[in-house]
């Protein structure tokens, strides 16, 4: 199986993520074949140089060629490379596995929480784009943390 794994990757913390994460799949499930596209220096080396549209070839390439996304949901918003990534994975009919851990969308059943959100700026949970969501769970699901991301990941091989 051929996985496309989805994060941004320009700070040091995204970047050693996506390495420590994609080598636990790995060591997980060995055989796994995971694209982590900042493992691709011919486009993603920031010394050297790569156009707008060397990236979106060589990344669609890939999420074309995959059997599996994986998404990173988490920061502000979804990162912009992401959700695009995201659309081309539902055009295609890939499976998606988003992968959401931000510690805000705990306390659903917290009352005080709740009726926070009927009061202007103080909504105590995170939001995320409905439509992008909407892709990933028309081809797949959505997770809260890696060992679930594991076992999603386990349970289409």
């Amino acid at each position: 199986m051929k996985i496309y794994f989805a994060n941004g990757l320009f700070s040091h913390a995204d970047f050693n993520y996506n390495a420590a994460l994609v080598a636990r799949l790995r060591q997980a499930m060995p055989g796994l074949e995971v694209y982590l596209p900042q493992e691709n220096a011919a486009i993603n080396d920031k010394q050297a140089y790569a156009d707008a549209k060397m990236i979106a070839q060589a990344d669609t390439a890939e999420v074309l060629a995959a059997d599996l996304m994986i998404a990173v949901l988490d920061g502000p918003v979804i990162d912009a490379g992401v959700a695009s990534e995201i659309g081309v994975a539902y055009a295609k009919g890939l499976p998606i596995i988003g992968l959401y851990t931000d510690s805000r969308q705990q306390g659903a059943g917290n009352a005080k929480k709740l009726a926070a959100l009927a009061e202007i700026a103080e909504n105590q949970f995170h939001y995320l784009n409905l439509y992008t969501i909407g892709l990933i769970k028309l081809n797949g699901t959505v997770v809260n943390n890696e060992d679930a991301l594991i076992e999603a990941v386990r349970a289409r091989l």
